[in-house]
């Protein structure tokens, strides 16, 4: 399978500055450092995306939401007592 086409960005000083700390912390190049970041920054967007897509159908779900509402009266009363 050929290699996928370079490409090129303008990162600005501060995006510079943080990929080379990134590469220089790791010990690796930046431009392995910017693969890395990219992998990253995508891996933690599918996670949000799972989380909020989570919370989405439990605030649906009756008894979670009752649940939820018992928990958040005993802390009140706990917090309370202090």
């Amino acid at each position: 399978m050929p290699a996928p086409p370079p490409i090129s960005l303008r990162l600005g000083h501060s995006g510079l500055s943080a990929l080379e700390e990134l590469a220089r912390l790791r010990g690796i190049s930046k431009a392995e450092a910017a693969r890395q970041a990219i992998e990253e920054a995508a891996e933690r967007e599918r996670r949000r995306e799972g989380l909020a897509a989570e919370a989405q159908r439990l605030s649906k779900d009756p008894a979670d939401v009752q649940e939820m509402r018992e928990v958040a009266k005993m802390m009140e009363e706990l917090r309370g007592s202090w």
